[in-house]
């Protein structure tokens, strides 16, 4: 079974401390209940979480919706973006099947990056890293006036930005990330047939800007 792999970068550096890691972590389990609820997700979507502040590390390795258990994340410390950056790359080293002569690998994997600030580390060497790895799209999310959506443009084409980093905005963008997810599973279990951009996944809510 070829699987698509989902990897959420997710900032819990001391500026996401309370409203924001709240709905971050709401976020995901919303997310991943309903992806249960979808046949073609179940079959087919892998999920991991890495989180970063003062160091990055992978909390929940690629796993299966059914198995998947999210661990609690709490906020402390800098914004060790170029970090997350490198984790991603080794768990795609590690965690993702390449297609051989006698096997076809899993799919091109997907890769959320949500980001209250502005990295603390040395992010550019880690996007080096990153740029290295095959994704079929990467989105990053400026979450609050605090990101810099230019920045996030250096790292992916696709970049969308909310104005407020509150629980209401925050839930939006997992909603989204949700039915992106959904989309891009239907697409490569129907149609074999991978998702290049944004082009392809549902327009996002009003919540999410497109930066251009």
């Amino acid at each position: 079974m070829r699987r698509l792999p989902v990897y959420l970068l997710l900032d819990t550096s001391g500026s996401m401390t309370g409203e924001p890691i709240e709905a971050v972590k709401n976020g995901v389990q919303v997310m991943i209940s309903s992806l249960r609820q979808n046949p073609q997700a179940i079959e087919t979507a892998f999920i991991s979480i890495i989180t970063f502040d003062s160091v990055a590390k992978q909390v929940v390795p690629l796993t299966d919706l059914a198995s998947f258990q999210m661990v609690d994340i709490k906020a402390t410390g800098t914004t060790c973006l170029g970090d997350a950056l490198k984790v991603v790359s080794t768990c795609i080293d590690n965690e993702v099947a390449k297609t051989t002569a006698e096997q076809k690998g899993d799919w091109k994997p997907l890769v959320f990056i949500m980001t209250d600030g502005i990295p603390t580390d040395d992010w550019q060497s880690g996007l080096e890293e990153f740029k290295k790895r095959k994704t079929a799209y990467t989105v990053a999310c400026a979450a609050g006036s605090g990101a810099d959506s230019n920045l996030l443009k250096q790292i992916t084409e696709n970049v969308v930005s909310l104005d407020t980093a509150d629980s209401q905005s925050i839930s939006k963008f997992f909603t989204w990330v949700t039915a992106s997810i959904g989309v891009t599973s239907t697409k490569v279990e129907d149609g074999g047939k991978e998702v290049t951009g944004l082009g392809e996944l549902p327009p996002p809510p009003s919540e999410l800007n497109i930066v251009t």
